[in-house]
């Protein structure tokens, strides 16, 4: 039973960890308690606030649409801005709006169970490593505590999903997954083909695709937003990562030309965010770019999204295209199994784009 709010007035008279990260009751809990001031395990070191951020530009990522996809000039669009930006939006994908609407009533209708319906989920109590409920990013490896809590789901199978998944958002999540799939392909065509990849083969499509995750992620109200964050600085492992935003906002992208400066990604209605995942970057010798980026919190609204992370299979070797390096083209990193990176991005907390260092030559 939650402690009453009569008790929690002062958040030290709480413990915070427990009641969070071990009793499943997440960010979200907390923020229902009605606390008046963030608990000290959340409050961020000076330099990794968002009132840290030099620079906010008002200037926009890339707007891509994508209704025509065989013209050339969409193409392009795509590969400008994963060399320059990597990150764009995308409008007229394919994707009815129906699917995108009923998987964001379905993230909220997950989030809305009390705590111990979603504690079955979490590391202790989940029957399979596929099915994660928990909150922040690596508690047992953060300074500091992220306001966030998640769900995420790797697809091994309909079958498997339609046992293990969580019924409250399964079919919802998977939908998103199926009709996300054409516009991913057509995506990693694009993308590959300025490589010198000719042909999206089946080695290829496993290296690339081989696997795929959907985290449900749910940001609550804040209290003293300003001194914490809903994701702290990082850049993603995947290859490419489709992110449904909803209509709050909060993500916010450094800019490639300029460190100092940062550029808040705002909703579109109807639109998928896309950016560049490290293993894209290692893919294409560091032609593309994986570029960091982070998520206010609120301390008005809820705010949900549901990326959709594309990546190599866990067994994957990965390292610079041999499509890449025909031209005499020197490398810039080196083979690494996929699974051994992903380790290594989630034994620490999030430290911008570090990661990518184990991959360097």
């Amino acid at each position: 039973m939650a402690p009453s709010l009569s008790l929690i007035s002062d958040s030290d008279s709480l413990d915070v960890t427990k009641f969070a990260v071990y009793q499943g009751n997440g960010v979200k809990g907390l923020s229902e308690l009605g606390l008046k001031t963030l608990p000290k395990q959340y409050i961020q070191p000076v330099e990794e606030r968002m009132s840290s951020m030099s620079h906010i530009e008002p200037e926009s990522i890339p707007i891509i649409d994508m209704a025509n996809w065989d013209d050339p000039k969409v193409a392009d669009a795509i590969c400008d801005a994963a060399e320059k930006w990597g990150f764009f939006q995308i409008i007229n994908h394919g994707v009815p709006i129906g699917v995108l609407e009923d998987v964001k009533k379905a993230t909220h209708r997950f989030f809305g169970l009390p705590a111990e319906e979603k504690g079955k989920y979490s590391k202790e109590n989940s029957c399979t490593n596929n099915v994660r409920y928990g909150t922040s990013f690596s508690p047992q490896a953060e300074k500091a505590l992220e306001w966030k809590d998640y769900l995420s789901l790797f697809y091994v199978s309909d079958d498997e999903a339609a046992s293990r998944w969580p019924s409250q958002c399964r079919d919802q999540a998977l939908e998103f997954m199926r009709r996300s799939d054409c516009a991913i392909k057509r995506l990693l065509e694009a993308l590959t083909k300025r490589l010198n990849v000719k042909d999206m083969d089946e080695t290829h499509q496993t290296l690339l695709m081989g696997s795929k995750r959907i985290n449900l992620n749910y940001y609550p109200i804040c209290p003293n937003p300003e001194l914490t964050v809903g994701v702290g600085r990082h850049s993603d492992v995947s290859t490419l990562t489709i992110l449904l935003q909803d209509e709050i906002g909060g993500l916010y992208v450094r800019k490639i030309e300029d460190e100092d400066t940062w550029i808040h990604v705002p909703p579109i209605s109807g639109s998928l965010v896309i950016n560049i995942g490290d293993a894209l970057q290692i893919m294409s010798n560091g032609r593309y770019k994986s570029v960091e980026h982070r998520v206010m919190a609120n301390g008005s609204k809820n705010r949900i999204s549901v990326p959709i992370f594309v990546n190599p299979k866990p067994s994957a070797m990965i390292g610079p295209l041999p499509e890449v390096l025909e031209g005499g083209e020197k490398p810039v990193y080196k083979q690494v199994l996929y699974s051994d990176y992903v380790k290594y991005f989630f034994r620490k907390g999030h430290d911008g784009k570090d990661t990518v260092e184990f991959a360097k030559i």
